[in-house]
């Protein structure tokens, strides 16, 4: 089987997390600076087998898409174009950084590790994975 890879994109920070082989399993990888996301991904996807990639969904508690989502739409956008063999989901992020905070809470991670926002960015995008795992 191939990976599935996972993207909380934003603005300035991309986080990323990925599955074992079996999909079993999802693992936070690293957090890219977003200007240099297509860059990473052309390397990972040309060293990995991947099937699938799980872009994260920001909405508001009303339903309505949140700010960001029009940049998250012309990513999607271009990795379908560069990447045309790979699937792409969306899956619902609400809540997604509250629950990674909180997770570094309960793994007791230090004070200044918990501001690492780029932490926060892999956490979240480990969770989008996850949820999507679970729900699949």
């Amino acid at each position: 089987m191939a990976r599935i890879i996972a993207i909380d994109y934003g603005t300035k920070r991309t986080g990323v997390a990925v599955t074992d082989e079996l999909q079993l399993i999802a693992s936070g990888l690293t957090t890219v600076p977003t200007k240099d996301i297509f860059k990473f991904l052309a390397t990972y996807l040309a060293e990995e087998k991947v099937e699938a990639m799980v872009i994260g969904e920001p909405k508001r508690m009303n339903n309505e898409a949140s700010d960001v989502e029009e940049h998250i739409v012309r990513f999607r956008e271009s990795v379908e174009k560069k990447h045309p063999e790979l699937k792409i989901i969306r899956q619902d992020e609400r809540f997604t950084s509250k629950m990674a905070f909180q997770t570094m809470l309960d793994s007791g991670i230090g004070k200044k590790k918990r501001q690492n926002k780029a932490l926060v960015d892999q956490i979240s995008a480990t969770i989008i994975l996850q949820d999507y795992l679970y729900n699949k």
